[in-house]
């Protein structure tokens, strides 16, 4: 098998680390990441901008190519240019803090797996909710269950799973209380802005937030890691309200320009 793993926190970040050695036996295994962290980036890719790589040795664990860009440019740049073959499957992760609801339209992690099946490359993002204690080792012991069933259900080309697990140091067990498949959530945040003063006098801004209340999406991803399930979204990426089209398309358009 061969894959190539990514994230958004940076090539040296501890969740790709553990990811790496959950997944390391399973066969050829390239790490394409950026060389930053980029988190909440979404899908850009940088198009004016040049984007210098090089191999970068992390821990004595492995040698993989730091790139100065972002995630999607990460799975990008492999598939085109670094890589010898082509993957079986894109694992983007583990984040550090859930991509769950309108996060995962922010979410770097989340797009360098889209970015996989956009070139149709089964793809698999994986992030660990914030708490007290990450413990990246244990949640790279779940997410390697969750990807070893995803490969025996052999996902057809371009699919794309967003899996998100719930604070392990909040159960006394450890671990999660199983998995819920389940759909993305879709009410908004609860987001706030700090405003300082510069010493110039100008306005400086800081977003602060937190996520929505309990009961607030049910049956959502959100709802799932709330009560300590791990989260599995299945994700598209076409964007076109079907359903509205029909009715935009009787709108009162103009036939003609002058």
């Amino acid at each position: 098998m061969r894959i190539l793993l990514t994230n958004d926190d940076g090539i040296l970040a501890p969740g790709l680390e553990a990811l790496y050695r959950a997944l390391r036996d399973l066969g050829q295994i390239e790490v394409v990441a950026p060389e930053t962290p980029q988190s909440a980036v979404g899908h850009a890719i940088s198009v004016l901008t040049p984007m210098p790589a090089h191999r970068v040795s992390v821990r004595n664990l492995f040698e993989g190519w730091g790139v100065d860009g972002r995630p999607a440019d990460c799975v990008k740049l492999a598939l085109l240019e670094l890589l010898p073959w082509r993957p079986d499957f894109v694992v983007s992760g583990i984040n550090a803090g859930a991509n769950t609801g309108i996060n995962i339209l922010y979410s770097g992690t989340v797009a360098g797996a889209a970015e996989g099946a956009f070139f149709g490359v089964p793809s698999l993002a994986v992030s660990l909710e914030l708490s007290d204690k990450l413990d990246f080792e244990r949640a790279a012991a779940i997410a390697r269950q969750i990807f070893d069933r995803y490969v025996a259900a052999q996902p057809p080309p371009g699919t794309c799973l967003n899996v998100n697990i719930p604070a392990l140091d909040a159960r006394e067990s450890g671990w999660p209380k199983g998995v819920r498949v389940c759909p993305q959530g879709v009410v908004p945040m609860n987001d706030r802005y700090h405003k300082h003063i510069d010493p110039r006098g100008r306005p400086v801004f800081y977003l602060d937030g937190a996520m929505p209340e309990r009961g607030a999406c049910p049956d959502s991803d959100l709802e799932a890691i709330a009560d300590g399930y791990v989260a599995i979204t299945p994700l598209k990426f076409d964007v076109t309200d079907r359903a509205l089209l029909p009715v935009v398309e009787g709108w009162n358009w103009p036939q003609r320009f002058p």
